[in-house]
């Protein structure tokens, strides 16, 4: 077994790199959806190997109702019996802002878009919403388990025509997406290699809503696909795509598309990190906990230098301002996403969200203070309180003088005090429009 990059071992605070609120605030924006004050303060006094093992484990939430699997599973049940996709969307948000799993709701929404799938086509909300607990199930699984179960989705099956790809008719698009975007990357494979793989995948089909193979309809001559010959299945292929060492390598792109900025990690850490997921069956848990656990994560060069998409930034937003009870409609959230150029179940093409600075064009920019303004007031966000910064800070125990004020949400939502320059301009506004200037302050779009 190859030995790590350096870079990928484990973080030890220092005076170089302290555990402080700035890496604490930066492990749960990275990790889930942002912190609320409690959370981080337990953090900071617990250490990082508590609060990383909490992380991974799924239990980091302090304010996660008791009932909190009933009401989701009941909301589920709904907006599918409804057959309204605004609901379901609006059953994600539920789970993101009140779930205790923040990361695997975080992960969950990674293969999501490495998976893309849209309602748009596939007009199944029950298939979208079996996809998307698949994903949450397998989300930490090695990946031949989430990629074995994510292919034979009925969602998947049907937005790339596979009930229509059968011997002497292949249709290609299941075979050519499988090796483009979900295991080979563009570059690893030939036009050719898509033709063979469009007849391993023949009599790949949905019956009574699930999948299904059709013997008649599959082509069970000899194959030839990224140079492994023989009379393949669709299970073959998937199987021979998994041995890769290119699919490692796309995984550790993915992955660390995730939880790192620009430039963060160099490409001799991320075949670094490929080759420790070879060694370790492509198990995605190992790799979340190397990443999150590493010097690479907590480096200076990692922190807010990745901005934040719409899901993030919306409901990290409402999480580190405690808007639990009452919390704002999660109808109304999703509304926002899909404003902000994140339609969740509706993403753009079968290559998901560009993400990064496509997400900050001036459009989305507007978008996002309009949003901000509606949070902390209340209205249009489907809340009947507006956001009271004095009541947050009492409720902690901290003074509620303007200056106060603006320092405690700076080191709350930013992770540190604010400069001289922020301070100025949080300043022309008082009591929740300060909070809305800060939310739209291009510094907190970075996380």
């Amino acid at each position: 077994m190859k030995t790590l990059d350096p870079v990928w071992g484990v973080y030890t605070p220092s005076d170089e790199a302290p555990w402080d609120l700035r890496r604490v605030t930066h492990l749960h924006r990275r990790a889930g959806f942002a912190a609320a004050w409690d959370e981080l303060q337990r953090d900071l006094k617990d250490g990082p190997e508590a609060s990383i093992d909490r992380l991974i484990a799924g239990k980091v939430s302090l304010h996660s109702p008791s009932e909190f699997d009933s009401t989701a599973n009941l909301l589920a049940d709904a907006a599918v019996a409804a057959n309204e996709p605004g609901r379901l969307k609006a059953w994600w948000f539920y789970r993101m802002l009140f779930g205790p799993d923040p990361l695997g709701e975080k992960l969950t929404l990674t293969w999501h878009n490495h998976f893309a799938t849209s309602i748009a086509k596939v007009q199944d909300l029950s298939a979208m919403r079996r996809q998307n607990d698949t994903f949450r199930k397998l989300c930490r699984a090695t990946f031949g388990e989430l990629l074995n179960s994510s292919v034979r989705e009925a969602a998947l099956l049907v937005w790339l025509d596979a009930p229509a790809n059968r011997k002497g008719h292949p249709n290609e698009n299941l075979g050519r997406e499988l090796m483009e975007l979900f295991t080979l990357g563009v570059g690893n494979y030939t036009e050719a290699d898509v033709k063979e793989a469009a007849r391993c995948l023949t009599g790949w089909t949905i019956e009574d809503g699930k999948f299904a193979e059709v013997a008649t309809r599959h082509d069970d001559g000899e194959k030839t696909v990224v140079g492994k010959t023989g009379k393949w299945t669709g299970a073959d292929l998937v199987r021979v795509l998994l041995e890769n060492p290119a699919t490692a390598k796309r995984l550790a792109w993915r992955l660390c598309d995730v939880f790192f900025g620009e430039k963060a990690v160099s490409p001799e850490a991320l075949q670094s990190l490929a080759d420790g997921l070879i060694a370790n069956n492509l198990d995605i848990g190992w790799a979340v906990g190397t990443i999150l656990r590493s010097k690479a994560f907590f480096a200076d060069a990692n922190i807010g230098t990745r901005i934040k998409g719409p899901a993030e930034f919306i409901t990290g937003s409402a999480r580190a301002l405690e808007m639990f009870d009452p919390a704002p409609s999660t109808l109304a959230l999703a509304d926002w996403c899909g404003r902000m150029g994140q339609d969740l179940f509706e993403p753009p093409n079968v290559g998901g969200w560009n993400g990064g600075r496509a997400w900050v064009g001036a459009r989305s920019m507007i978008t996002r203070a309009n949003f901000v303004a509606a949070l902390v007031d209340g209205t249009n966000a489907g809340r009947p309180k507006a956001h009271d910064p004095s009541e947050l800070a009492k409720r902690h125990g901290l003074p509620t003088d303007a200056n106060a004020l603006i320092t405690f949400h700076c080191r709350l939502l930013l992770g540190g005090d604010p400069t001289p320059a922020l301070t100025a301009r949080l300043a022309k506004g008082m009591d929740r429009k300060m909070v809305a200037l800060l939310l739209s302050a291009p510094e907190y779009q970075l996380g």
